[in-house]
């Protein structure tokens, strides 16, 4: 059987892909019994130098030829207004669909899947999550038999590679960022990639798999790392601990947590030993308890993988017959609501003077607020790290038994205006396996 495909978007990962189908097509054919034909790739400049040259005959500028001539439409433009017209678009049309959106997935992801559904078509999606891993085909297939509990992942290169520096190298974070641009982890403008941004458009996909409800993306809790501190990498490492910016998806009860933050873990756990670009995501069942997915989570290659992978179990669609495929639109009917009162561990850091009655003043606070302190860390040489400062303070550091965020919030407000208390307290959430 033949099957034709066309891509709209040609940059890093649309080259990637084309090159993957073209240099491999015997062998998938080999492999599925089915010819995958890329017959048209759309892009609105071909004059821009690729890493592999596509055919001069399957290229062209008006991306309806794509949908006009192919069986699966790829989508590979990225953003938000023209891939939803493009995707909707192929839809009526009768095409099944491909796309490594994940922006768009995360911000209307229920519509897309809802239309398809209507029309028994399929849209796949793992290169949304993960680049090369299959994380999306996991949740869907490997584990479809599990209640899933939890979700932890480190769903980010740029921001994998800058803290691993940091903890690493002893590089602050513009240095770190700075190097990671320059070996080109990063771009040129990271702010969707540091602040947590990108990371948090890809656990709320994989929220959905999870738990089978969409949620809306603005509620979603996202904090980036453009504050972390090289002092707090130093002291968290102190205390046994390694950040990382950490993606969280956990069921409650009937709540859900989403949240994305710079997190510190036990530097024991396997998460904390994903160093570098790589990425990795933790997921806890009720049957199979805890399973690991590891490997580079973006880049030309990896993506290509997950895009092509996507479209040969399209192909396998196609050649069944199949009636329709579960969304996670559909089969979950009970009422989950999003948790914003998360229920965690904390890393408190105050700059105070050196004198005494300054723990027991902001021990009190937190005993008000029935916060339980776990630990406390003062250390000479590692207060020196903290850099010359105009006023003889010291980095004083608290780190909490388990406790609600408003609480926790509520206690720094208060703290904050102490005497004592210099400057803006800093916070990091610590999550660890017995949790």
């Amino acid at each position: 059987m033949k099957i034709k495909v066309g891509i709209v978007g040609c940059g890093v990962v649309g080259t990637g892909t084309a090159k993957l189908l073209l240099e491999n097509r015997d062998i998938i054919r080999k492999k599925t019994g089915i010819d995958f034909q890329l017959v048209k790739v759309a892009d609105l400049n071909w004059n821009k130098k690729r890493e592999y040259e596509i055919p001069q005959g399957i290229r062209t500028t008006n991306y309806k030829e794509v949908l006009e001539n192919c069986d699966v439409v790829v989508e590979l433009v990225g953003g938000l207004d023209f891939a939803k017209k493009l995707i909707l678009e192929a839809l009526e049309k009768g095409k099944h669909v491909v796309t490594a959106n994940k922006h768009l997935l995360a911000m209307d992801g229920e519509t897309l899947f809802t239309q398809a559904q209507k029309r028994n078509l399929r849209i796949g999606f793992e290169a949304s999550v993960g680049g090369g891993i299959p994380v999306v085909k996991a949740l869907r297939e490997g584990l479809v038999g599990n209640h899933i509990k939890a979700l932890y992942g480190i769903l980010n290169g740029t921001t994998n590679y800058i803290l691993t520096r940091m903890l690493e190298g002893g590089l602050s974070f513009e240095k770190a960022l700075k190097e990671a641009k320059e070996k080109g982890y990063a771009e040129a403008d990271p702010s969707l990639d540091i602040g947590g941004w990108d990371a948090a458009h890809k656990i709320n996909i994989l929220a959905s798999l999870a738990f089978g409800k969409f949620f809306p993306f603005k509620e979603v809790y996202v904090e980036g790392i453009e504050n972390i501190n090289r002092l707090d990498v130093e002291l968290g490492r102190e205390l046994g601990y390694t950040v990382k910016l950490l993606a969280i998806a956990k069921k409650v009860n009937s709540e859900v947590e989403i949240r994305v933050h710079p997190t510190f873990i036990h530097s024991e756990e396997a998460l904390a030993k994903v160093d570098g670009v790589y990425n990795a995501v933790m997921i806890e069942g009720d049957f199979v308890g805890k399973t690991m997915f590891y490997g580079k989570g973006a880049g030309s290659h990896p993506t290509a993988s997950a895009v092509v992978s996507d479209i040969v179990e399209t192909g396998k669609y196609i050649l069944c017959n199949k009636g329709g495929e579960i969304y996670p639109v559909s089969w979950e009917k009970e009422e989950i609501s999003l948790r914003k009162n998360f229920f965690s561990r904390y890393y408190l850091r105050f700059d105070v003077p050196d004198k005494p009655g300054v723990l027991a003043s902001i021990s009190r606070v937190l005993a008000d607020f029935n916060i339980s302190i776990a630990a406390v860390l003062q250390k000479e040489k590692v207060c020196q790290l903290a850099g010359k400062r105009n006023e003889p303070v010291i980095p004083l550091v608290i780190l909490t038994h388990k406790a609600y965020e408003k609480d926790i919030q509520k206690a720094l407000s208060k703290i904050k205006n102490l005497s004592v208390v210099i400057g803006e307290p800093v916070l990091i959430r610590v999550e660890e396996e017995q949790d």
